[in-house]
């Protein structure tokens, strides 16, 4: 769960409205019940009725999990659905799916739709700002470049420390994180893919 303080900002309540609604969209077309998107999600029931309701702020884990039991990708879940060939995002007005600590910010910017979904993200990491991040579906694969700062990305049992205009690529379906252990802001892009959302391939991960 990511923690916010008491009263959300303006922005944030919009967007955890957006989700909730549609979560509530999908799951009704499908005729299911709270009970049996949260099961297949793998989510408490109570933190499904809260995402609905727009009273929550979910990690970007616990949106996956729901996600793929609805065979749609996160970026589905951040914007209704709208028919066009092109889709602007002008600059700071994607949509802030983590805040960390120390003034970070993970956005996602940009998205495709399911089966084979892929994410674009712009990430800020304030100093000793870190996420750590649950296995994602197996096969998702992650690149990741730095613009701004060092970065330490942690993946499985392996760790490595990346300056500004390196990159990696990862496969995503273990735990990994993202850290800044410097005293200086970091900045990186991010780019996340994961095949056949909704096929019932996610890793065994912990519902906490």
């Amino acid at each position: 769960m990511v923690h916010y303080p008491a009263l959300m900002d303006e922005n944030t309540s919009v967007l955890a409205s957006a989700i909730g609604g549609r979560v509530r969209q999908e799951r009704q077309s499908r005729r299911w019940s709270l009970e049996q998107l949260a099961d297949a999600a793998g989510v408490s029931r109570r933190m499904l009725i809260n995402v609905e309701q727009g009273a929550a702020n979910p990690s970007v884990g616990t949106l996956l999990r729901i996600g793929d039991a609805l065979g749609v990708g996160l970026p589905a879940l951040v914007e209704a659905p709208r028919p066009r060939p092109l889709k602007v995002t002008r600059r700071a007005e994607g949509a802030a799916l983590w805040s960390g600590q120390f003034g970070g910010r993970g956005l996602l910017v940009a998205g495709t739709e399911s089966p084979d979904v892929l994410e674009l993200w712009d990430w800020t990491l304030g100093p000793n700002d870190r996420h750590a991040s649950e296995a994602h579906a197996l096969g998702t694969k992650e690149l990741l470049q730095v613009q701004e700062g060092t970065i330490t990305v942690e993946v499985g049992d392996r760790s490595v420390t990346l300056d500004a205009g390196d990159a990696v690529t990862f496969s995503g379906d273990v735990a990994h994180s993202y850290a800044n252990l410097d005293a200086r802001l970091a900045r990186f892009s991010l780019a996340v893919f994961e095949p056949a959302v909704g096929s019932g391939t996610r890793a065994e991960v912990s519902h906490a």
